[in-house]
């Protein structure tokens, strides 16, 4: 039997989107804000290395979102079609590469050595507390969740809704018992029943005799409700082995970690960086990357090839849904002796 014709059993959903759980709590829950770590030490909230600036308050992104027109990207055709993805491949890779896919947004399938790493999924509708409110998806996932390899790990950035879906992480719970790897103080938010592990900046986890995992740092926030802002770490993951370096940004603006990420942990094969939910730029800057930041950081990292991701999925800022790709191609042409640095639409599946 063809392996795109895989029969669905009642228990797994039959869509590449599922319906966003409700989580009204999340608006007002106040977390703890407990940490053994001298670099946190002292302070109420986790905090970046660069200050915020002065103008990025609360009240100006509060502003920002009460009067911006949130659905403004029109229907129109992808910048190309989308790539025809191997499902044998993914469940059988190769494993003497590293195998790495884009499922959707900031959801990448890193495969080595015969493990699977998945990225902040999202399979829900809509990023936010409930179905039907805030952003919603406007394109599907690259394959459904029945339709995954077994997950041996997830790899979660931060805690904002376009990047922990309680829905997704319930899926994948009950299907693989996997653990979570994530920033300190975001156990809180997950269910009592998921292995969750917990890691500073710069802490590593040796997984197995062979891979290790490094929570690494990243310019950004966190926060799902009205409380709980800044009081879970945010970050991004190398994974290592003798031979290779893959590289998550997660969210990120840009900032000298990626310098940093070099120097400590060597260039990476590949980066995986978000290149969208930049504008307006005055408020976005300091959190998210456009093309041209997210380029630079290619270059700062000594990347030897970078796969763009966090753009085209959920309209979270005011650029138009294919701008963002449309500027890295531009990037790309202008430089054509430069590492190259791959944007793509779901299921484009990169082997190094």
């Amino acid at each position: 039997m063809n392996i795109n014709e895989k029969p669905l059993s009642p228990d797994t959903t039959e869509t590449k989107r599922i319906p966003t759980t409700s989580q009204w709590s999340h608006l007002w829950k106040n977390v703890q804000f407990q940490v053994n770590s001298v670099a946190h030490a002292g302070y109420q909230r986790f905090r970046n290395w660069q200050p915020r600036p002065e103008h990025l308050t609360a009240w100006s992104v509060l502003k920002w979102v009460l009067t911006r027109k949130s659905s403004t990207w029109k229907p129109q055709p992808a910048p190309q079609p989308l790539p025809d993805l191997d499902l044998k491949l993914l469940h059988s890779p190769h494993t003497e590469q590293l195998q790495v896919t884009l499922l959707g947004h900031a959801c990448v399938l890193i495969q080595l050595q015969g493990y699977n790493f998945l990225t902040d999924p999202v399979w829900a509708d809509y990023v936010s507390h409930q179905q039907g409110l805030g952003p919603k998806r406007a394109r599907p996932m690259a394959i459904a969740l029945d339709q995954l390899p077994k997950i041996d790990a997830v790899l979660l950035s931060h805690n904002h809704y376009d990047h922990m879906d309680l829905a997704t992480l319930t899926w994948l719970n009950k299907h693989f018992q996997m653990p979570v790897f994530t920033g300190l103080g975001n156990a809180q938010y997950l269910a009592s029943d998921m292995q969750v592990i917990e890691l500073d900046w710069w802490e590593s986890y040796i997984f197995n005799d062979d891979i290790e995992l490094v929570y690494t740092p990243a310019q950004h926030g966190s926060g799902r409700g009205i409380r709980d802002q800044n009081k879970a770490l945010w970050g991004g993951f190398s994974i290592l082995t003798d031979t290779a370096h893959c590289y998550f940004a997660g969210d990120t603006g840009y900032a000298e970690h990626f310098s940093w990420i070099a120097e400590r942990l060597g260039a990476p094969d590949i980066a995986c960086l978000p290149i969208g939910a930049y504008e307006p730029r005055r408020l976005m800057k300091y959190l998210h990357m456009n093309p041209e930041d997210a380029w630079q950081a290619h270059i700062d990292l000594q990347a030897k090839q970078s796969l763009a991701i966090h753009h085209g999925m959920f309209q979270l800022t005011d650029e138009m849904q294919w701008e963002p790709w449309q500027r890295l191609m531009q990037l790309q042409q202008q430089s054509p002796k430069a590492a190259p640095f791959y944007c793509g639409l779901e299921g484009l599946m990169i082997r190094v």
